[in-house]
């Protein structure tokens, strides 16, 4: 995935990121400035920019003699990258080498990536392939492989993504929000998720909790949240939650967490102290808790996150981005509108 520092801020340049397949495959958005709030440590520094290309690149022709391994096939990895990078008709790319590896049922795949405009310099990525045919090693992560590589997270989310929704009741097209109440960049992702909702009405949208230990207060906003979708639904839930970001300062401390619950419980159309007595509640933590690990499962590990139909898309990239990488799947899955 995209490391990214706690303070929700990338440094990382576009060019870098271009050629960082986690960034490429498990979120798909090479050339863009996404900012996350994330649960984990910041990454190495990559190598700075350099001059962008005057005109699309021309690979290195092909040597039969970098194709050693039987697995993964070539045209595997094509289909692969298509099925990750095919929502962008600027990106171009080759398969370069399916290399044996020391390691029985291990290969080094390595591609070399482009853009037709021009503007991104051309470079080489590399990953592993493991022996079970779905995963690859890429940097330091773990990224779903093969044709369908967000097959499992589908199933996945289509079985535990429980949380208030609104849109279509059916989960055939399903798009899973993760998100901290205290997270800024949740905040600002919720301009996307109303403009998702409005350009993709078959769509079935989820929020899904998704607390980081670094915010104190947004785990006790996740458990009001859980009650005010038990107690009033998902409308009052979808009130509750814009009252709650609307009022996202007052989360900084303890006092102005219970005000701003509080009132955002009542703007909800609903009884704060019953919310609170519910939000105490070792049920309530424990459907907090279970959508904690749906996130970790699912390799989520920044907020905001969007699943979509299994796939990772960090929510607050520019909505035509967005938009552009929903309706790519959307037509990799058959959905019709």
């Amino acid at each position: 995935m995209i490391r990214m520092s706690r303070r929700c801020a990338s440094s990382r340049p576009a060019n870098s990121r271009l050629f960082c397949l986690a960034a490429l495959v498990a979120l798909s958005i090479s050339a863009i400035q996404a900012s996350a709030q994330q649960n984990v440590p910041p990454a190495p520094s990559a190598e700075p920019n350099a001059p962008a290309p005057a005109a699309a690149p021309a690979f290195p022709p092909l040597d039969p003699a970098n194709f050693t391994a039987t697995t993964p096939t070539k045209e595997t990895v094509e289909a692969f990258l298509h099925t990750s990078w095919g929502y962008d008709e600027t990106r171009i790319w080759q398969v370069a080498a399916i290399l044996k590896t020391h390691v029985d049922g291990i290969s080094k795949v390595i591609v070399y990536v482009g853009d037709k405009s021009g503007k991104q310099k051309p470079g080489a990525i590399q990953f592993f392939y493991l022996p079970d045919g779905k995963h690859i090693i890429a940097a330091d992560d773990i990224i779903p492989f093969g044709v369908n590589p967000y097959a499992d997270n589908r199933t996945l989310t289509q079985a535990k993504a429980d949380g208030p929704y609104r849109g279509a009741s059916s989960k055939d097209f399903e798009i899973v929000e993760f998100a901290d109440f205290e997270c800024p960049h949740c905040k600002e992702a919720q301009a996307n998720m109303e403009k998702l909702g409005t350009d993709f009405p078959n769509a079935r949208i989820v929020y899904q909790n998704y607390p980081l230990p670094q915010h104190k207060e947004a785990a006790g906003a996740a458990a009001y949240g859980v009650c005010v979708a038990k107690l009033g639904g998902s409308t009052a839930f979808f009130t509750f939650a814009s009252a709650v970001f609307e009022g996202q300062e007052g989360l900084a401390t303890a006092d102005g967490a219970t005000l701003t619950l509080n009132s955002s419980v009542t703007k909800a159309g609903l009884d704060p102290a019953k919310v609170a007595a519910c939000a105490a509640l070792p049920a309530t933590v424990a459907t907090v808790d279970a959508s904690v690990q749906l996130a970790k499962d699912l390799n989520v590990n920044q907020t905001p996150t969007l699943i979509v139909n299994g796939r990772p898309v960090p929510a607050n990239a520019p909505y035509e981005t967005v938009k552009q990488i929903v309706e790519f799947q959307e037509k990799l899955d058959g959905i019709t509108k």
